[in-house]
């Protein structure tokens, strides 16, 4: 799968390195280059972009405001140097929040959660990505793949270099051979968040909120600090 990119940032030297990191992904192309928001405006409208960097302190229209503005079918991914628009950024549902300066392994990453979005939208047929959730993720546990579907889901808690995955389909948990952040880069956006260092959450299974405290199957699960605000703010969107 190719994935048409638009880069958008005021700065010329943050352009040509988006532009030579772009160049290094076989499956981004990019189709467009704006040094603002107001010149990608006049022309987004007409052509398929599936994947918007885009700045976010520019002149005139900010990138913030321009997000807004874009249609579900384009992904933005934020590439600033400012931490606190982190939060808004989730409110336009952006794929991924970019601080400046970034590695190439960085950009990567995030390039790599857009195609895994297309991926997972094309095969499912589906253009909501609320409906991803009939759609699973293969992970290994005891010398075999097992097939989990994103909506048995209940919850994930880290420990150390393992993961255990509560599902509504099985009594004991998953125990998987792989780190928390290396999973939540493999989950979809929209439902599952990260709310504390050692938990991963199925935003569908919440029964309460209860303070610090998330219930899910009777589960009580620690919000950590660091956590709260983003989490607060999804919550405060639904």
């Amino acid at each position: 799968m190719i994935l048409n990119c638009w880069i958008v940032d005021d700065e010329p030297l943050a352009l040509s390195l988006l532009e030579s990191y772009v160049n290094r992904v076989p499956f981004l192309k990019l189709t467009g280059k704006y040094s603002s928001a107001i010149s990608a405006m006049q022309n987004i409208t007409s052509e398929k972009v599936d994947v918007l960097f885009l700045d976010i302190q520019m002149p005139g229209i900010n990138g913030m405001d321009f997000a807004y503005t874009i249609s579900d079918n384009t992904r933005v991914i934020f590439t600033t140097a400012f931490s606190e628009y982190a939060i808004e950024g989730y409110r336009v549902n952006a794929l991924d929040y970019l601080l400046k300066p970034f590695s190439f392994e960085d950009f990567m990453i995030a390039a790599k959660k857009a195609l895994n979005w297309f991926e997972i939208k094309t095969k499912s047929g589906y253009d909501s990505e609320r409906e991803r959730s009939n759609v699973g993720i293969f992970v290994k546990s005891e010398y075999k793949y097992l097939h989990v579907l994103y909506k048995d889901i209940d919850y994930i808690e880290g420990l150390k270099d393992y993961v255990k995955i509560y599902t509504i389909t099985d009594p004991k948990p998953i125990l998987s051979l792989m780190s928390l952040k290396q999973l939540e880069e493999e989950l979809p956006y929209d439902n599952f968040i990260r709310v504390h260092r050692s938990y991963i959450i199925n935003m569908e299974k919440i029964t309460s909120i209860n303070k610090n405290r998330i219930i899910i199957s009777n589960k009580e699960i620690p919000i950590g600090d660091t956590y709260r605000k983003q989490f607060m703010a999804i919550i405060d969107k639904r």
